[in-house]
């Protein structure tokens, strides 16, 4: 500490501040309202979209952890959980008998079907309506610098 370059200046900190606490406050709204809505959790949807968009609503669960960028021993979690409630399966995969394929069962795809309707919505009410097209397209412009430089200084690794 000390150092100028150490600290961000009142601007900056201003701005992340500001980021994290609409970061966080969406986050709060929409996982409130999928769990009010539709009964699952963020989590739970993030799997269930990305089995919908899969071909066959499967995938090696290696693959939807890469997709996810979720640590192996959390998706094995949540995919015992969303088990359970009967909303997706796991098969031994065809092709590799050491691999696991997670498929949605029909009670998660129409969940998750339902749920990606009221889902749109609110982050359409919440997120892009609040906003005018010009900021729309410079908040993509500059999620996509970030991400690039994100990309060049921490290439992202199956966690």
């Amino acid at each position: 500490m000390g150092e100028s370059g150490d600290r961000l200046d009142e601007r900056e900190d201003h701005v992340w501040r500001t980021f994290r606490r609409m970061r966080d406050q969406l986050a709060l709204a929409l996982n409130q309202h999928l769990q009010q809505d539709a009964g699952i959790s963020e989590a739970d949807f993030q799997v269930l979209a990305a089995l919908t968009d899969a071909p066959d609503h499967a995938m090696r669960a290696r693959t939807l952890r890469t997709e996810l960028q979720w640590e192996k021993s959390r998706l094995a979690h949540q995919i015992r959980r969303m088990e359970q409630r009967g909303l997706v399966a796991r098969h031994e995969c065809v092709e590799d008998g050491r691999a696991a394929m997670v498929r949605l069962t029909d009670a998660g795809l129409a969940r998750g079907r339902a749920a990606a309707q009221a889902h749109a919505a609110l982050v359409r009410e919440l997120f892009f309506h609040p906003l005018a097209p010009a900021q729309v397209d410079a908040l993509h412009e500059a999620a996509a610098v970030v991400l690039a430089r994100l990309q060049q200084t921490c290439p992202a690794e199956a966690p």
